[in-house]
């Protein structure tokens, strides 16, 4: 009796309940029309009266290949709650990048804090031949090839993102 249940009643199988929701409880998952790519999490510390509270910083890098790209940065209490939050940052910071014969338009050099980023076109079917965040955020804007260089060397990729994408929004087209 116990094997044969009905499906109005509360436990395993079936659907498990609402129609259209999953078993956690939400709406089900649409899939996105960006691409994500985590580019940075760090663990920051506030000191208080009452001691060190934690939490975590996450830089996300979103992009749909078609030209379009954005970075967002965000904290959260946790590293999942922290990167739901820089991606939504990320989604609402989106640029539109010139795309010529899958290259940029021209060379720019762009300086954002101690980031200074060099850029310039490359022939079809060399690659993206750069590192690091100006290689994410050139893949997940769609541009095949091109040739990216640090000038200034800084190991803060927030601000090799952000150089980057002020880069490629300087392009005169």
């Amino acid at each position: 009796m116990n094997e044969q249940r009905n499906n109005n009643q509360r436990g395993g199988g079936g659907g498990g309940g609402r129609r259209g929701f999953d078993r956690r409880g939400g709406p089900p998952k649409e899939k996105s029309e960006f691409d994500s790519r985590m580019l940075d999490i760090a663990r920051v510390t506030r000191v208080t009266k009452g001691g060190k509270r934690f939490s975590f910083r996450t830089t996300v890098v979103v992009g749909d290949g078609k030209g379009r790209v954005g970075v967002g940065v965000a904290q959260g209490h946790d590293v999942a709650q922290s990167m739901q939050k820089a991606t939504n940052k990320a989604k609402k910071n989106v640029i539109t990048v010139p795309i010529k014969k899958g290259t940029i338009p021209h060379a720019i050099t762009y300086k954002y804090g101690s980031a200074v980023v060099l850029l310039k076109p490359a022939r079809a079917g060399s690659g993206v031949k750069a590192g690091g965040p100006v290689r994410v955020v050139a893949k997940l804007a769609g541009i095949e090839n091109i040739t990216g260089k640090l000038i200034e060397r800084t190991g803060n990729k927030i601000n090799i993102a952000r150089a980057t994408i002020g880069a490629l929004t300087k392009f005169k087209v």
